[in-house]
């Protein structure tokens, strides 16, 4: 998909994980689009918040089951975040080993658009 903002490449990992969650898979979608982090809004996420504890973050649950987590869920939409290289791919390791996703048979994972760091 185009390296530009605003093409629906959040759009279409929602739709895929639907349609794969409406085909009978365990579905994980992780949302890493540091910059403008969508997928909570289109699967009607928003106001849901993950929980966390000593054993992991346990991701919300959205339409058919699908497990969701995403940066929007993590931080405040009033606290501005900004996200360098280093920082950048520590969090989504975090994300990739701290998240309690269980038994999927896909885990998609949504990125910011373009090719810096």
């Amino acid at each position: 998909m185009s390296g530009k903002g605003g093409v629906g490449k959040s759009l279409v990992a929602s739709y895929l994980a639907i349609n794969l969650a409406r085909r009978g898979y365990k579905v994980g979608v992780l949302d890493v689009d540091f910059h403008g982090p969508s997928v909570p809004v289109f699967l009607g996420l928003e106001s849901r918040k993950p929980t966390i504890s000593l054993d992991g973050i346990e991701p919300v649950e959205g339409p058919l089951g699908i497990k969701v987590m995403s940066l929007a869920l993590l931080t405040d939409e009033e606290t501005p975040v900004i996200w360098r290289g280093p920082l950048k791919t520590t969090a989504i390791q975090q994300l990739l080993t701290e998240v309690r996703w269980g038994e999927l048979d896909f885990l998609i994972v949504d990125v910011p658009p373009g090719t810096g760091d």
